[in-house]
This record gives C-alpha cells, sequence and structure tokens, in this order.
C-alpha cells in the first residue's frame, strides 16, 4: 500500500517482502502463458537481431506505410522541405552564374545612368530573382504549380528549362507517393476489422450430444463483409518424436459453422463452433486444464472483402486456457420485433450454465452413458405435478 502512495520504493518493498520469506518456503510461481496473438489481433512477436536492414529500404512505399503516424507526418514535411530547398538552392545558383543578382542589385539601387540602362536591357534566366529567398520561393511555385505571376523562366537560360522539366518531374512523383502512402494509411484494411467483434470468452458445451468448442462473432456495420471466411488455429508447445521441441506448434483445427464449411453469411452474429473429435488437438482437454498454468492457446482468424472499399480485412483474436468456459454456452440475442430481426449486442458475450459431462471428449467417446446420467440427473430433468381430479358429479342408483 505505501509502494502504491510513492512513500517507500516499490523496489524496497519487493526486497523487505522477499528476506522475510523463509527459505525453505521460496518457490517462484509460474507465470500467465504469454499470448501469440493478443485479443485485438495484433501479434506478440518480437523482431531482434535483423542483420539486413537494407530489405526494408527495397520495399520503400511499404516501410513507409508501416510507419507509424508521428513518423510518417514528419518524413511527409521533410521531403517536400528538402525538395524545396534543393531547388531553390539550384535556382539561386542558376541566378548567381548568369549574373540576374548583379543586375538585379543595380536596378534596385539605381546607379549609373549608363549601367541603368544596361540593367534594363539584361534578360534574366528567372525574373524577379534577387536572393535566396526569391529563389526558394520560386521553387514553391514551380512545384506546387502556384503560379503568382511575379516570377517566371526566359527562354534566355536552357539550363533553367532543363531544372523546371526536372522539378515537375520530381515534384509529381513525391506527390504521387506521400499521398499514395497517407491514403493508404487511411484505407488499411484493419481498420474496417474494428467494427468486426468476437466473444471475450470461448465456450466447451454438449451440441448434438457431442462437446463442442464455440465462440461467437459479428459485425457492428451494416456494410458486409463478402466473401467472409473463417478459421482456427491452436497454438501450443509441442515435442516430436525425435525430441524436438516446437515452442509454437500451430496446429489447424476444423470447424463448423451454421452456413456449413468455413465461409459465413455474417449478418448477424453467428455461433461458430468446433466439433471435438478424435482428430481435434482439443480431445484430451478436461475442465483440470482450463486454468492459466495450462500451455493453450486457440487463434481465431475472420479474413473478407470489405464491401465499400474492396480492400481485404483481417480480424483476429484469441483465447488462452483460462479464458475458455466449460459447460456453459450463450444466451439468444436474435429475436423478431415488427417484422424485421433486432440484435441485442448487451448480451452478445453472456453465457448460461448447461448440464456437461467433467470429462474429456476421449472419456465420452468411449463411455456414452455418461451423457444419459448427465440427461437424468435431477438438474435437468422436469418433475411432474401429479394430481387427481375430483369428479363434480355423483352416479346413484334409481329407485324401483
Amino acid at each position: 500500500m505505501l509502494s502504491r502512495k510513492g512513500i517507500i520504493p516499490e523496489e524496497y518493498v519487493l526486497t523487505r517482502l522477499a528476506e522475510d520469506v523463509p527459505e525453505h518456503a521460496r518457490y517462484r510461481a509460474r507465470e500467465r502463458r504469454a499470448r501469440f496473438v493478443g485479443k485485438n489481433g495484433t501479434c506478440n512477436v518480437a523482431h531482434k537481431n535483423i542483420r539486413e536492414q537494407g530489405r526494408f529500404l527495397q520495399d520503400v512505399f511499404t516501410t513507409l506505410v508501416d510507419l507509424k503516424w508521428p513518423h510518417t507526418l514528419i518524413i511527409f514535411t521533410m521531403t517536400f522541405l528538402c525538395s524545396w530547398l534543393l531547388f531553390g538552392m539550384t535556382w539561386w545558383l542558376i541566378a548567381f552564374a548568369h549574373g540576374d543578382l548583379d543586375h538585379s542589385t543595380q536596378l534596385q539601387a539605381g546607379g549609373s545612368r549608363r549601367a541603368g540602362e544596361e540593367a534594363r536591357g539584361f534578360v534574366p534566366c528567372v525574373t524577379s530573382i534577387h536572393s535566396f529567398t526569391s529563389a526558394f520561393l520560386f521553387s514553391i511555385e514551380v512545384q506546387v504549380t502556384i503560379g503568382f505571376g511575379g516570377r517566371m523562366v526566359t527562354e534566355e537560360c536552357p539550363t533553367a528549362i532543363l531544372v523546371l522539366i526536372v522539378q515537375n518531374i520530381v515534384g509529381l512523383v513525391i506527390n504521387a507517393i506521400m499521398l499514395g502512402c497517407i491514403f493508404m494509411k487511411t484505407a488499411q484494411a484493419h481498420r474496417r476489422a474494428e467494427t468486426l467483434i468476437f466473444s471475450k470468452h470461448a465456450v466447451i458445451a454438449l451440441r448434438e450430444g457431442r462437446l463442442c468448442f464455440m465462440l461467437r462473432v459479428g459485425d457492428l456495420r451494416k456494410s458486409m463483409i463478402i466473401s467472409a471466411t473463417i478459421r482456427m488455429q491452436v497454438v501450443k508447445k509441442t515435442t516430436s518424436l525425435e525430441g524436438e521441441v516446437v515452442p509454437l506448434n500451430q496446429i489447424d483445427i476444423q470447424m463448423e459453422n451454421p452456413v456449413g464449411g468455413s465461409n459465413i453469411f455474417l449478418v448477424s452474429p453467428l455461433l461458430i463452433y468446433h466439433v471435438i473429435d478424435k482428430n481435434s488437438p482439443l480431445y484430451d482437454i478436461s475442465p483440470l486444464h482450463l486454468n492459466h498454468h495450462e500451455d493453450l492457446e486457440v487463434i481465431v482468424i475472420l479474413e473478407g472483402v470489405v464491401e465499400t472499399t474492396g480492400i481485404t480485412t483481417q480480424a483476429r483474436t484469441s483465447y488462452l486456457a483460462d479464458e475458455i468456459l466449460w459447460g456453459q454456452r450463450f444466451v439468444p440475442i436474435v429475436a423478431e420485433e415488427d417484422g424485421r430481426y433486432s440484435v441485442d449486442y448487451s448480451k452478445f458475450g453472456k453465457t448460461v450454465k448447461v448440464p456437461t459431462p467433467s470429462c474429456t471428449a476421449r472419456q465420452l467417446a468411449e463411455d456414452r452413458s455418461i451423457i444419459d446420467s448427465i440427461s437424468l440427473s435431477p438438474k435437468s430433468t422436469s418433475r411432474k405435478r401429479s394430481f387427481r381430479l375430483k369428479p363434480k358429479f355423483t352416479i346413484t342408483d334409481e329407485p324401483s
């Protein structure tokens, strides 16, 4: 508490706590497994010791798009400023070599009558350039095609005409690259993925007499995702028969959905489920394995084409072992109201408990009587009230 308030340094508190623990009672608690893919879809991978950094410069456009916004804006601004300064210096050197600056000074200062007449008969390479500042302004006018009318290139210097052509071409290339980079950053595919949502937890429950791994996916926008496909992978640490340790072994798992196959029609939220059979990597998973110590992560990848832009987008999420709920299922959220179907997103991730055997799918396949015991349990059976109807009339013998 003192360390949280800043009174005592946190390192000191941790050191004192460690010293107070007896030597025989010290142990290191196992930390939670690191995610391979975050809940928001980011990949938790750090690339280190990359020696061939020049490969990134071979694809400059992709490198610029992948940069963060502050870095991109700095490069955008510096590219234009450097090009204006470079060509501004070029125009100043052309004017200096041709003597435009000297004659401009004579016109401004006046001088002798003869010198003034010679200055008035002089034809400069670029009119109205008398300093580096005016040359810099002329460079901006040429590249941005403003054309205020005060400065212009004459036919006196072929070099000036060549520089004018080169600066126009360079300006068009810079505009195409920089504006294209800004457009691609604003229209990136992962922006559309922000409105593709997954349930916070996945569940395992019985469906059609089989254990199934289930999750819910939805789209908040009215514009559809065309040709949407979804797939799942299990990432876990495995060891081969030869003793090779694979820290991140990616195993594809078969998936089923209400439409069938991996293609989905994502108009309303859908329940995506995977049947845990003998070919599933979850075949030997039981409720005891669903804790933060278990080395298990299920990755879900949703891909499709954005209807409005035609750009392919991808949304990702993952579920660790302690984010998988055993013996629960999602509540319905689609209802028919006033001739249309409405979706209540406040219940998107809500689940309810259902009778589910606390065994693995392998044990359930070997002993099907477990399902019968679940269905006949007092929690799942309904009690029928028996009552006896009292007759409202009596039958008597007629007197003879």
